[in-house]
């Protein structure tokens, strides 16, 4: 403290203490020790000098000690204030949040003490920094044990769903004691029990004939073999010849057995690679695939259209028309099927599709129609085009011919005429892109543009779009 602090402190009603030591008793009873005079200002300040992790803090002296907390802490030194001027209040201490400059902030605990006529306030402050770090770790470690806790339920009812959604028969097995921890439905079916009955049942009792100790070691031999083969066994519950195909692995520690369990008296269904390697690029392509019936109604999807859509499942989308989703509806649609329907193919159809939130994506269709079924359909592939669009879109291709002609105008016409000029380029623009995607169908290509027949006809007169033979 500073040597006028020392005669303010000096002047305490402290019998018998000598100023100098009075000011190194304050000084290391607190950790930090504030004078404050009647006006706010800090007139004096001391650090305890075995708690330096304040660092020097002489700047303080001589402002407002307000210049020294945070917003949230004014309202508490001025209640606490007001209640020391009052006859038997008693000192009850106060957490006050210092920043110094705004560069670093600590929360510090004040016993206050008025200590001369002039009304200036002695406050003895504990640092409470390594306290509120410990409250931080605490709150961090909850929020951790939530987090960990709603991962786990996450991933028990992703465990759940895929257990009873598979219909492959598994049954867990713990290796310490050989009893069945968990099953699906379809092992519970092929075993002849039900799951509640089964689960903490021993393995060895649900085949005929089978020992634990030598049933346990055998499945685990075959387990461990490089080109592991089912073993065939008869459940001792449903009489039926089952294949066990055993897989070992450690979970938490745990020693499992993950038998999948297939019924003998069943032939699978014969698939060769090709048609494996269709099916998955079916599930899992990037691309989406979409079945159609002759019209137009929808039979099939991939989940690659059910993310193109934004749609939740294919129960959401299997028996509506495929026009619920392109931008420009029925006009779309029969402008997919008729050409698919006449020419077998149709390839690289631009358009856009809507979304389930009404967003637009835009994209390329390729349609196939497959009329050698006893049921004919369409295939459409569906290709997200959105990147390209915007690669190749600075901006919209128009004629050199009507773009000159326009630019020749400026400076000899009115703006008036000029704007006519352009849309007249730009009308043709669009009937000649809708005379092409139709593929020259008048009907379609009309719909498109929201025209009637006979004006599109009167605009393809206007702009000699017409051959001679129909002008």
């Amino acid at each position: 403290m500073n040597t006028d602090s020392k005669h303010i402190l000096a002047g305490m009603s402290v019998p018998l203490i000598d100023p100098e030591l009075l000011s190194e008793i304050i000084t290391t009873a607190a950790d930090i020790s504030l004078l404050v005079a009647s006006d706010g200002r800090v007139a004096s300040v001391a650090v305890n000098p075995h708690h330096r992790s304040f660092g020097h803090l002489d700047h303080w002296v001589g402002r407002p000690v307000r210049d020294f907390l945070t917003s949230e802490s004014f309202a508490k030194l001025d209640s606490r204030l007001a209640t020391m001027g009052r006859p038997g209040a008693r000192t009850v201490a106060i957490e006050l949040n210092h920043i110094d400059e705004g560069a670093w902030e600590f929360p510090v605990r004040y016993s206050m003490h008025r200590v001369a006529p002039d009304n200036s306030v002695l406050m003895l402050g504990r640092d409470l920094r390594q306290l509120a770090e410990m409250q931080q770790q605490l709150v961090m470690a909850q929020i951790a044990l939530e987090r960990d806790y709603e991962t786990q339920r996450e991933m028990d009812t992703r465990y759940r769903v895929l257990m009873e959604a598979t219909r492959d028969a598994i049954v867990l097995v713990a290796m310490t004691n050989g009893r069945i921890s968990d099953l699906n439905a379809a092992a519970a079916l092929l075993l002849g029990g039900s799951r509640q009955d089964l689960i903490g049942a021993a393995i060895a009792q649900e085949f005929e004939g089978r020992r634990r100790g030598e049933f346990l070691e055998s499945l685990t031999n075959i387990a461990a073999a490089d080109a592991a083969s089912p073993v065939e066994l008869q459940a001792r519950r449903s009489q039926r010849r089952l294949r066990v195909l055993p897989i070992l692995f450690r979970a938490a520690g745990e020693r499992l057995l993950m038998c999948r369990l297939e019924a003998s008296d069943e032939t699978a269904p014969a698939s060769d690679e090709t048609t494996e390697n269709l099916q998955r690029l079916y599930h899992e392509g990037v691309d989406s695939i979409v079945f159609l019936d002759t019209d137009g109604l929808i039979t099939g999807v991939n989940d690659a259209f059910l993310k193109l859509t934004d749609s939740s499942n294919v129960n959401a989308v299997r028996g509506r028309s495929l026009a619920d989703f392109l931008a420009r509806g029925s006009v779309d649609l029969r402008v997919i099927l008729d050409n698919a329907r006449r020419s077998r193919q149709l390839r690289m159809y631009a358009t856009k599709v809507t979304t389930a939130f009404d967003g637009q994506v835009a994209v390329e269709i390729s349609a196939t129609f497959l009329d050698d079924k006893p049921k004919p359909a369409f295939v459409m592939v569906i290709r997200d085009a959105s990147r390209a669009e915007l690669l190749r879109r600075p901006g919209l291709n128009t004629s050199e011919d009507g773009m000159r002609s326009v630019m020749e105008l400026v400076g000899s016409s009115t703006l008036k005429d000029i704007v006519g000029e352009t849309t007249d380029v730009v009308e043709k623009m669009c009937i000649q892109t809708a005379v092409e995607l139709t593929r020259n169908n008048r009907v379609a290509a009309a719909e498109m543009l929201g025209l009637s027949r006979q004006s599109l006809y009167v605009k393809l007169r206007k702009f000699g779009l017409l051959s001679k033979d129909e002008d």
